[in-house]
């Protein structure tokens, strides 16, 4: 007997798609696109962020429609009462028919650790306030890619919020704005009461390309606007990737959509950086990727193969502890590995592109499901790493479930500066630069 169309669609959905996920748990639909407009004057700030800037400094980055605000930020440990000051600069950019507003850059401190600072920008509007990482573990980031700006993206966000933590790291595509300009606007309003609060530290993907031919053929061009990230304090040549520590953490944010072949500058700068971590003040490495380089989802098959062959080699030699990936809007968790196989001296690879993009998730994995794949859903979600000391570490995935977050994955992890089974180059790179080799 022959089968209806939409029974072969749905056959075929039950085939590829072998996520876990708990029976009784129904996916709900998509959610359309939510737009935020700035409701005060030309002068007020909007779309405040903060990010992660050298030791002890934070970068304050806002926006403003009136050009004479000045780059300015004052900040203090009460409410109203400021006795630091710092000034910074400003940048705008044109793209065709659209002109961003004054784009303000301004790092202040020393600031201390675990520590509320209140703080204006420019002298005008609201006054604003963020806590500072702590100075010892326990320390906890919070993973989210592939955001958009979205229903779905404002429950992510919702969830994110819901529980403290001290970092968000976000593997690449923000605002999906393709070249809509606007949209960037949009998406720096609604993550601002987020990214106001707490270091938001990026890199790229590929929705912040808006390249064009002759006109702009770098691309990237609001990205490295709007989004300044600590390139040039660690010592590299591009905003589109760096690297920075926070309580015993390293953390390389890698650039997807720059060049990485042997000969390219972000190659010889990701050696350099490896060579100069310090595992006795670091124990923990983690990388973030746009593209990622093991996936089982059939979304994007391959396009990160290319840096993988590029980049795993120096990244398993560090002894690299976690890769996190977007591009693929679903969650998967791989087990260690290694150049496709299993190898426990190898980083555990997450793929995390579900913040809730306006795209859809991506529902077909393979079948059967490979060896080196732990855990696969095609849901939105956020995930949680909390660093608990020198040696162990809780990764977990949050499923939205519509207006819950519920806990679908989790893994207790050990650092290879605490592995005795992994020790060879962990130990090289623990030594000062007065240590004998």
């Amino acid at each position: 007997m022959e089968l209806p169309l939409s029974h072969l669609i749905l056959f075929c959905l039950l085939l590829f798609t072998t996520g876990r996920v708990s029976p009784e748990y129904t996916r709900p639909g998509p959610r359309p696109l939510i737009s935020r407009q700035h409701n005060g004057s030309e002068s007020d700030p909007q779309q405040v962020h903060i990010s992660l800037a050298g030791k002890d400094h934070m970068r304050i980055t806002w926006v403003t429609s009136d050009k004479k605000v000045q780059s300015r930020v004052e900040y203090g440990k009460s409410p109203g009462k400021y006795d630091g000051a710092a000034g910074g600069e400003s940048t705008s950019y044109q793209y065709f028919l659209y002109r961003s507003g004054k784009i303000h850059h301004v790092k202040i401190g020393p600031l201390e650790p675990s520590t509320t600072y209140y703080y204006s920008c420019g002298g005008h509007g609201p006054e604003f306030s963020f806590r500072t990482p702590p100075g010892s573990f326990p320390v906890e980031f919070t993973v989210a890619g592939d955001l958009g700006q979205t229903e779905w993206t404002a429950s992510t966000l919702a969830h994110i919020g819901s529980k403290d933590y001290d970092v968000l790291l976000l593997p690449g595509d923000l605002s999906y704005a393709d070249a809509q300009q606007p949209l960037w606007d949009s998406f720096g309003r609604l993550v601002q009461p987020y990214a106001s609060t707490r270091p938001w530290m990026v890199t790229q993907g590929n929705h912040e390309l808006e390249a064009f031919p002759i006109i702009y053929p770098h691309g990237f061009e609001a990205y490295n606007a709007r989004w300044q990230m600590p390139h040039q304090e660690s010592r590299s040549t591009s905003n589109l990737y760096y690297s920075f520590d926070v309580t015993g953490a390293h953390i390389i944010m890698l650039g997807s959509y720059a060049d990485f072949d042997s000969s390219s500058d972000q190659y010889g700068w990701l050696k350099a950086d490896l060579s100069s971590i310090d595992r006795k003040v670091t124990p923990w490495v983690f990388v973030l990727i746009h593209a990622p380089w093991y996936s089982s989802n059939l979304a994007h098959k391959g396009e990160g193969e290319s840096m993988r062959k590029a980049m795993e080699k120096m990244l398993y030699d560090a002894r690299v502890d976690v890769v996190f990936a977007g591009h693929v809007h679903a969650y998967e968790r791989f087990t260690r590995v290694f150049d496709n196989k299993v190898d426990q001296c190898g980083p555990m690879h997450v793929t995390i592109g579900d913040g809730g993009n306006r795209e859809g998730l991506a529902m077909l994995f393979e079948s059967p499901c490979p060896s080196i794949s732990v855990y696969r859903e095609p849901s939105f979600g956020h995930g949680r790493l909390r660093v608990v000391n020198a040696s162990h570490a809780h990764w977990s995935w949050h499923r939205n479930n519509d207006n819950d977050s519920v806990v679908a994955d989790g893994i207790w992890l050990e650092s290879f500066a605490s592995s005795a089974a992994c020790k060879d180059v962990t130990n090289l790179l623990s030594k000062s630069p007065n240590d004998e080799l």
